[in-house]
């Protein structure tokens, strides 16, 4: 496989000259920059959490029943939505919605919600959560990783890059990027292969610490790191190995100046 690092992002699918545009924005060219643009945080999707155990702040999945759904008119008109699993209620507000998004919500509709809960005027609320309805009788599956929060910019949502990144780590194969530790250094500093490190960082497992990841204290964010010091390092020390080898050209100096010099007070 080539080097990622020549492969324009226009080799993924869905990525023409605009989407190409927005991807430089953030530096975002080739493959290897894809990879390297790493998440700034995770989500915890892989469970769903109880109602009655949501506590303001959190992000959270949960599931329940809906047991009705109404236009509120306040400062600004709403459509909020009361949702109950057995354990607790908690309200579903959006302030931008459609008859049809209140249609879809009607009493007695399961839903799959994923937002942060906050104090609200009718206690715990969830403004514009991600949601989808549930059918059937056979349990919708989880997420199976940590879902990774990607710096971005206007036009470049967060569904969008984790697209990309899974295109391009599809694309990841053996010499697809450089590494550039000596074999006998990674291993005497016991540090995994870039590849791995890579593909760990933009889908952690479920049991994943995401405290030691927040920190930047994980495994495969000090491979990257050490990888990053070390190759700054080599470059410094090609630059002043660089300057020494350049002999600077002799100043011819009037034997008489130094005189005067010192002679002036």
């Amino acid at each position: 496989m080539s080097e990622l690092s020549r492969v324009s992002v226009t080799a993924l699918k869905g990525v023409g000259e605009a989407m190409a545009e927005k991807l430089a924005k953030v530096g975002l060219e080739t493959l290897q920059d894809v990879l390297f643009h790493l998440p700034l945080r995770y989500q915890d999707r892989t469970r769903i959490v109880p109602i009655g155990a949501l506590r303001p702040g959190q992000d959270a999945v949960i599931e329940g029943v809906v047991s009705g759904a109404d236009v509120v008119m306040g400062k600004r008109r709403s459509l909020l939505v009361r949702l109950g699993d057995g354990t607790g209620v908690v309200s579903l507000r959006f302030y931008h919605f459609s008859n049809a998004q209140k249609e879809s919500m009607k009493r007695g509709t399961h839903l799959r919600c994923f937002g942060e809960a906050r104090p609200g005027a009718s206690g715990l609320e969830i403004y514009h959560p991600e949601y989808r309805a549930i059918t059937g009788d056979e349990p919708a599956p989880v997420e199976q990783t940590l879902t990774p929060i990607y710096p971005t910019t206007e036009g470049l949502t967060q569904q969008r890059l984790r697209q990309l990144c899974q295109q391009s780590l599809a694309m990841l194969g053996p010499k697809s990027l450089p590494d550039w530790l000596p074999e006998e250094l990674a291993r005497d500093y016991q540090l995994a292969p870039l590849d791995d490190a890579i593909r760990y960082l933009h889908h952690p497992p479920a049991d994943a610490d995401v405290e030691e990841l927040a920190l930047g204290h994980h495994w495969a964010q000090h491979r990257l790191a050490f990888e990053e010091l070390l190759t700054h390092q080599l470059s410094q020390q090609r630059l002043r190995e660089s300057l020494r080898s350049q002999r600077a050209p002799a100043l011819p100096v009037a034997k008489k100046l130094p005189k005067q010099f010192l002679q002036n007070p």
